[in-house]
């Protein structure tokens, strides 16, 4: 990287992390709706980054830190982004997730920062729902060397569906699923855990 681009490039960091602190300070009492002003009005391509790593963030270890710190993973906290596989958002969610809460037109959802969040929270409550047993017994395990819990199973879920977690799980470790970055469910597990998630509620049928 050029010297100026590398200069201009950890100005930009240490911009997005004293915005990440200083909204953390009020962010907990309606993590729901928190969120972070847009970055760009324009659509943003995300192209696979090996060193991308969200470890350098010290964030709080509550429901808003952990869908901030997953999302910084996804997508670097950016509502506009499209990945070089077409998911979309902040999350990065796929069409066929956001078709299970009857969401079509995809620029609208890339445009509508409050409409992330609560797909996201719905999510969220469906794969807490489908993976209710499966945290209950699982929850303080220790799999490939990674103490499970239910922050790690969420993000694992987000990353991979919930029946691969499953599979994960049932298997102990045995059959772990890695999406086209590389980026695996132990990976997410050990990355994810330990957050406070008890605010959210496992609901089959969540809607937004």
């Amino acid at each position: 990287m050029h010297p100026l681009n590398r200069k201009i490039y950890n100005i930009k960091r240490i911009i997005f992390l004293l915005i990440l602190f200083l909204g953390f300070v009020n962010a907990t009492k309606n993590p729901e709706y928190y969120r972070f002003p847009e970055e760009s009005s324009s659509s943003v391509v995300l192209r696979p980054n090996t060193q991308n790593t969200i470890s350098i963030l010290y964030l709080n270890k509550n429901f808003v830190g952990f869908k901030e710190a997953l999302a910084f993973k996804e997508s670097q906290g950016k509502y506009r982004v499209i990945n070089t596989l077409g998911y979309l958002g902040k999350y990065q969610f796929g069409s066929s997730t956001l078709e299970r809460f009857n969401i079509y037109n995809t620029t609208r959802f890339l445009h509508d920062p409050e409409l992330q969040e609560q797909v996201f929270i719905a999510y969220c409550k469906v794969n807490k729902w489908i993976l209710r047993k499966d945290i209950k017994r699982s929850v303080g395990k220790t799999i490939n060397g990674v103490k499970i819990t239910e922050s790690g199973i969420l993000a694992a879920a987000h990353l991979s569906g919930a029946g691969n977690v499953k599979k994960y799980l049932r298997s102990n470790g045995q059959r772990n699923y890695s999406d086209a970055y590389g980026s695996s469910i132990k990976s997410y597990m050990k990355t994810f855990a330990g957050y406070d998630v008890s605010y959210i509620k496992g609901d089959r049928k969540a809607s937004i």
